[in-house]
């Protein structure tokens, strides 16, 4: 007979996070561009007329330099979200083993990788396409370049990772699943590390006004404080933003072994459907309603120890309302007692990475004890009426259990529960 304690679920640390996007190139600078309440969004003049949008958070000063780290072999074959998704992945190992190989802790085989897109390589797709349209050629790369899978299989080749790969591809809620579905495979054994997480760029002129034409993107055209005002009365959209965050995930008994520091434990995780509409959110709320309570019930955490929510909070008439509802209906009056905030208010939406930019954004209100502001909430919607801890940030508070919410497109809805490790 099988030793019971094998069966016995794993847990699951986290010992490194890594991330880029507009408001900086590693984590340290993202997050200190939002404790001194800066945005990574600006104006951008696109060549056609017909796009409204005129806000986004797209890195400008990316160069070539960022990519001397990895192989050449594998780096000039792929799309910019992959690429950003090898400056997060090298932050996060550095964090998590420093300069020592993987291979002295984890056979290649106990270490995987899931990391999520909304679009993928869709933007270089376009781009080769108008190529050879105008030219009759393009890259011969062409095809891997549209890969979803382009930024999962650069990190498993890079760092020779032949556990489990898989690519979620969920819209606003990837980064989020991506990271649950990791903890899943390290908590049943399945795997010992996993990087996990998301990546997105899409900037490419037809890509944006695909995005554009649907009214999903702010309408605002002069005020950045108006141009993403998540729960706020005049929000009208939210803005489009590119960048990369993952995770370092571990079995717990493998980091203590090796002397890991443990920045916090994954302690439950839910995913349901909407099943009711491409792009809007279902009015039952019952999908999002049960992802809460889920993700409490596995962590075993009630309302009231609850800490802080990390909200999806798009900046979207719909989303804002519907999100503030389904948190009510899954938590009740304990609801009204937690802080809570939309750090889009300062990346924007980076679609895939979002979930997991914004749960590396948990990990550090959790170590220093903050809880980073909603920014931008002049007059808030008499609809959205929680806590979501207008323009100033909280300092000096104990953040134990800390749960981060994603929704998106397709009707798919994720949350994950984290718990500070003392």
């Amino acid at each position: 007979m099988k030793n019971s304690a094998l069966l016995e679920p794993r847990r699951v640390v986290v010992t490194g996070y890594g991330a880029i996007c507009s408001l900086g190139q590693n984590v340290d600078a993202i997050w200190e561009g939002i404790m001194n309440y800066r945005v990574g969004y600006r104006k951008y003049r696109l060549d056609d007329p017909t796009i409204h949008a005129s806000y986004f958070g797209f890195i400008d000063d990316f160069s070539g330099d960022a990519m001397r780290p990895f192989s050449k072999k594998i780096s000039k074959m792929l799309p910019l979200f992959a690429k950003y998704s090898l400056i997060a992945t090298h932050e996060a190992i550095q964090m998590a083993y420093g300069e020592v190989p993987l291979d002295e802790f984890v056979s290649p085989f106990d270490r995987g990788v899931i990391v999520g897109t909304g679009w993928g390589g869709l933007d270089t797709a376009n781009s080769n396409n108008n190529e050879y349209r105008e030219s009759g050629i393009a890259t011969s790369f062409a095809t891997v370049m549209s890969m979803c899978n382009a930024a999962t299989a650069g990190i498993t080749m890079n760092w020779n990772m032949r556990s489990i790969q898989n690519t979620p591809v969920a819209a606003c809620a990837t980064g989020t699943i991506a990271i649950g579905e990791a903890y899943e495979a390290i908590r049943s054994g399945r795997a010992k590390v996993m990087i996990a997480g998301g990546s997105e760029s899409l900037k490419e002129q037809f890509n944006v006004w695909s995005v554009d034409v649907i009214q999903a993107l702010t309408k605002e055209q002069e005020n950045p404080r108006l141009a993403c005002c998540p729960f706020s009365k005049g929000r009208s959209g939210f803005v489009l933003s590119e960048g990369a965050a993952v995770l370092c995930l571990e079995d717990y008994e493998l980091a203590k072994a090796r002397g890991a520091k443990i920045l916090g434990e994954i302690t439950g995780y839910a995913n349901y459907s909407d099943a009711y509409d491409m792009t809007a959110p279902a009015e039952d709320m019952q999908a999002r309603i049960r992802v809460i309570r889920d993700v409490c019930k596995q962590a075993g955490v009630q309302a009231q120890q609850i800490d802080y929510v990390n909200l999806h909070g798009t900046s979207t008439p719909l989303n804002d309302v519907n999100e503030t509802n389904s948190i009510k209906m899954a938590l009740g009056d304990a609801a009204y007692g937690i802080p809570m905030s939309s750090t889009k208010s300062y990346t924007g939406h980076l679609i895939g990475a979002a979930g997991s930019m914004e749960a590396v954004f948990c990990l550090k209100a959790m170590a220093e004890g903050v809880v980073p502001a909603t920014i931008h909430m002049d007059e808030a919607d008499p609809e959205c009426d929680l806590n979501y801890v207008p323009n100033k940030h909280l300092h000096g508070q104990t953040l134990n259990n800390v749960m981060n919410l994603s929704f998106g497109f397709g009707g798919a809805n994720a949350g994950i529960m984290l718990r500070k490790v003392n």
